[in-house]
């Protein structure tokens, strides 16, 4: 995945409160308690309300709840040294201590083995009403990897599974432009049966935290050293309530729906909003305002309630409304207490059941493995089947995600994606093509693409000859050797790497492969765009990120050296929040339409969209801004779905049976036109390039940033009136799958036209001599300005 560099933002979010609140030791919960101290033989107690610390030889620290269970248990820190590696504490004395300023605390001194050389690590666990504080202080060698910080803990009996949870709150933008979701901490939760339990971190990786261990990064210390600090409630909410109280934050806010993924079936039915208010301040009466604007602004809800919220305390309700005729709509809930707000936003959507009938000749694709499996594994399929999902990119026994069995038993097929390294030695290589070739045969993998985005540096050629020699050379022939018949791709290019494709086809390269794969990387460019000559810039925002350009260089290289399958394992529409180089959410949509036509129109064997979920593997569901490769899902990052989710499903359903007849071509150079037979009759896509093929260039940009306008606010400002013969109906269906019916009189249709793709039914397509086609009783009319 091609991916430039990240843009700071200056926006003031919650998330840098967290930080200091942590740094500071503000974090509050209820209402005050005594704290009690007490020491014997080893052993220390810290009591206080609902809560308390036993401290023990060895370095066990057991949390209790207020009936004195022991709910959490753990006795070891672990550090890594970029030189000696890990290294875990073998033991700590605990002392009856007191923090600055008085507050009883436990100190815990840790003890290591001499392999870790100068490292100490000394606990400092204080408490107030339902919450303790762990804090441990890190020094030793400058070699330390603050990042690689652990602590131990077990659960004690829980009755359900620990979860990973993100805390986020909405902030916007103080550029300008849409708003959006910060991470505010990242909560390791517990359950038994009423009472919840959460370890709050500031950061912590899911992938690096298991039932023994949490990942707590440390932070630089002014004086010296390294801090690692999480902070443990008892609460019987959510966490987000509980994180909002704990901290002391006076309101926070969390949406659910009544809809797995906030999708409903059909027209009008009963669409339930659930809005949970935390109060972290003093009792206090609070306004809830809730708006709901269909994808073209049209407002289906507008109404405000107030409730009250107890100080420590939260408050429920719940808003009702019908589910629009279909499309997308965008839901936003603001709570007010005085000069206090806190809001949030969701998406809610309308998306029937549809019966596909493509199967196997099916080009629709995801490019990665269903790795966050929320709410479960089998509403993730039943979700990807809904929408057309007939073939994953990477499946295997072992792998990341779900096993080969769990999509044989849907029927979706599945490919594999392994990567080699260029480096090794000759031997090394064919070991690892003989491994990897036996994984890709276990799993029933159609295709083995040997490697991802192998190609830098980009545009330049220079490491076509390596990736032969040490990865799909070796793979090719250990495949001769086995007689498998697993196909063959090459590694999934970062852009339409041309010279790169030109050395790989010099030095034997194109006989080796049965498919061409790559990743059609695009930038603030219209999917149809090509940019003029071949000097493409490959850089963060070069033009060497398109998408049509690239494809029609390597149809070119294909007339002459012969044709392959065409794969784009990686094609996206990344929405990364007021960034001009960017899709917004409506241009999103747009363009994973008119990626989906171009591609069925170019004969392209699958495209496999990167990806499901905005979410970072590792990482799920924490919000990160900043960060390009978490905005490239179709999802939300809570689990709603983006306009691009039902783009991609109008896609499945207007491609599943079609086939490609012609372009079209008008009078108006600027007005293109595709043509597809389908078992509903002819389906025409339209666009208008009147207002160009370069996105986001309006307002006022500074440096990377864009304004980015509210998803229902129209981008194109021209519309071009196209009058054409028609059947007796004509039926326009948008980029998210809205159907609206076109007035017909006396067999003419006028139909307006913008850069927004738009798929017709009801017209008549017809050859127009000379190997062109166009539309029956076609005539412009002029444009005009909105």
């Amino acid at each position: 995945m091609m991916t430039p560099e990240a843009f700071p933002r200056s926006a003031l979010t919650r998330r840098g409160f967290l930080g200091a609140a942590l740094a500071a030791g503000v974090v509050l919960v209820a209402e005050p308690t005594p704290i009690t101290a007490h020491a014997a033989a080893g052993d220390v107690t810290l009591a206080a309300g609902g809560i308390s610390l036993l401290a023990s030889p060895g370095g066990r620290l057991a949390i209790r709840d207020a009936a004195g269970v022991t709910r959490s248990a753990g006795s070891k820190f672990q550090v890594k040294d970029s030189v000696t590696g890990i290294h875990l504490s073998t033991g700590g004395t605990p002392t009856l201590s007191a923090l600055p300023g008085g507050t009883p605390a436990i100190r815990m001194d840790y003890t290591f083995d001499a392999a870790a050389g100068p490292t100490t690590v000394t606990g400092w666990f204080s408490l107030s009403t339902s919450h303790a504080r762990l804090e441990w202080r890190v020094t030793g060698a400058d070699t330390l990897v603050p990042d690689g910080f652990l602590f131990s803990r077990a659960i004690q009996a829980p009755t359900a599974p620990d979860d990973y949870i993100p805390i986020t709150a909405w902030v916007r933008d103080s550029g300008g432009g849409i708003p959006y979701e910060d991470t505010l901490g990242v909560a390791h939760t517990s359950t038994w049966d009423s009472l919840h339990g959460l370890f709050l971190l500031d950061r912590s990786r899911q992938a690096w935290t298991n039932a023994s261990w949490v990942h707590a990064p440390g932070v630089a210390d002014p004086a010296g050293g390294w801090t690692s600090r999480a902070d443990f409630f008892f609460s019987e909410t959510r966490p987000s309530a509980t994180a909002t109280i704990g901290q002391g934050r006076e309101l926070g806010i969390e949406l659910t729906t009544n809809r797995d993924f906030n999708l409903f079936a059909s027209s009008g039915e009963q669409m339930e909003v659930t809005v949970l208010v935390a109060n972290g301040g003093d009792a206090r009466s609070v306004e809830l305002d809730l708006w709901v604007r269909s994808f073209d602004g049209e407002m289906l809800a507008n109404t405000t309630v107030t409730g009250s919220v107890a100080a420590a305390g939260t408050w429920q309700h719940t808003f009702t409304l019908p589910a629009p005729a279909d499309g997308i709509a965008l839901a936003e809930v603001v709570a007010r207490s005085g000069d206090d707000e806190a809001f949030a936003r969701s998406n809610l959507a309308v998306l029937p059941p549809y019966a596909y009938q493509a199967g196997a000749n099916s080009m629709f694709g995801i490019a990665n493995y269903p790795w966050l499996q929320r709410p479960s594994a089998d509403a993730v399929l039943d979700l990807w089947q809904r929408v057309g999902i007939s073939l994953v990119r990477i499946a295997y026994d072992g792998g990341p995600g779900l096993p080969p069995a769990a999509f044989d038993a849907r029927g979706i097929r599945h490919n594999i994606e392994l990567q080699p390294s260029l480096t090794v030695t000759d031997s090394e290589a064919a070991t690892w093509a003989a491994d990897k070739l036996a994984v890709a045969v276990g799993a029933g993998a159609g295709y083995f693409e040997v490697g991802n985005e192998l190609n830098r540096p980009f545009n330049t050629g220079d490491a076509a000859q390596a990736y032969l020699d040490k990865a799909l050379r070796p793979v090719f022939d250990r495949r001769a050797a086995t007689g498998d018949v697993v196909k063959l791709m090459n590694n999934g290019l970062a852009g339409m790497d041309k010279p790169w494709v030109e050395n790989f086809i010099a030095a034997g390269g194109w006989d080796l492969i049965d498919a061409f794969a790559y990743h059609p990387g695009r930038g603030n460019f219209t999917p149809d765009y090509v940019p003029p000559g071949d000097d493409w810039s490959a850089g963060g925002n070069g033009t060497y990120w398109n998408f049509y350009g690239g494809l029609r260089q390597l149809k070119a290289l294909m007339a002459e050296h012969g044709e392959k399958e065409i794969w784009l394992t990686e094609a996206y529409a990344a929405t990364k929040p007021n960034s001009w180089w960017h899709d917004t959410y409506r241009h999103a949509a747009e363009n994973v339409l008119l990626t989906f036509a171009l591609a069925k129109a170019e004969g392209i064997r699958c495209v496999c969209w990167y990806q499901f979920h905005d979410s970072v593997l590792g990482m799920p569901q924490v919000a990160d801004p900043d960060n390009v490769e978490y905005h490239f899902g179709l999802m939300n990052r809570d689990l709603s779905p983006k306009p691009s989710l039902l783009a991609y499903a109008t896609a499945a359903r207007t491609f599943d049976q079609a086939t490609f007849r012609a372009r079209l071509t008008f009078a108006d150079p600027l007005t293109f036109g595709l043509w597809f037979d389908t078992p509903r009759g002819p389906a025409v896509v339209l666009w208008n390039r009147a207002d160009g093929y370069l996105l986001n260039t309006a307002g006022q940009r500074t440096d990377w940033h864009f304004p980015a306008p509210e998803v229902w606010v129209d981008p194109w400002p021209t519309k071009t009136p196209l009058v054409t013969a028609a059947n007796a109906v004509v039926q326009q269906v948008d980029a998210i799958g809205q159907v609206r019916q076109v007035p017909v009189a006396d067999g003419r249709v006028t139909l307006t036209l913008d850069g927004a793709p738009r798929i017709f039914y009801g017209l008549v397509p017809r050859p127009a001599g000379n190997g062109r086609h166009t539309l029956a009783g076609c005539r412009p009319a002029k444009s005009f300005r909105r």
